[in-house]
C-alpha cells in the first residue's frame, strides 16, 4: 500500500523556520501533484500549498504567501515545505497528500487520494 511519510515538524519560536519533508513510497511519485494541508485542534483541514507533478506550478493559501515555499525533488522522491517567519497561528498538524488533480483544483482535500500520518508544528510566541 502506498504510504506518505512526513518529517521535520517540531517546536520553534515565532519568527523561526522549519522544513517539512514528505516521501511517498510510490514509484510513480512524479505523476502526482503534491500538497500540504494543516489542521489545528477543533478546526477543519486547511489547504496550505500544492505543487504540480512537474514542479512547474505552485499555489499557496494567502496566509502563507511570501513565507512558505513548496518544492519537490523527483529524483529523491521527496516534496518539501520550507516555512519561514513562522507565527503562532501556523501551529497545527501538517499533512502531505498526493493527487492527480491540477493545482487549480488541488486546494480541496477531497481531491487527494493519499495522505501521510501528519507531523506536528508548534510555534511559540
Amino acid at each position: 500500500q502506498v504510504q506518505l511519510v512526513e518529517s521535520g515538524g517540531g517546536l520553534v519560536q515565532a519568527g523561526g523556520s522549519l522544513r517539512l519533508s514528505c516521501t511517498p513510497s510510490e514509484r510513480t511519485f512524479e505523476n502526482y501533484a503534491m500538497g500540504w494541508f494543516r489542521q489545528a485542534p477543533g478546526e477543519e483541514r486547511e489547504f496550505v500549498a500544492v505543487i504540480s507533478a512537474s514542479g512547474g506550478r505552485t499555489r499557496y493559501t494567502d496566509s502563507v504567501k511570501g513565507r512558505f515555499t513548496i518544492s519537490r525533488d523527483n529524483a529523491k522522491n521527496t516534496v518539501y515545505l520550507q516555512m519561514n517567519s513562522l507565527k503562532p497561528e501556523d501551529t497545527a498538524v501538517y499533512y502531505c497528500g498526493s493527487t492527480l488533480s491540477t493545482v487549480y483544483r488541488a486546494h480541496v482535500a477531497s481531491e487527494y487520494t493519499r495522505w501521510g500520518q501528519g507531523t506536528q508544528v508548534t510555534v511559540s510566541s
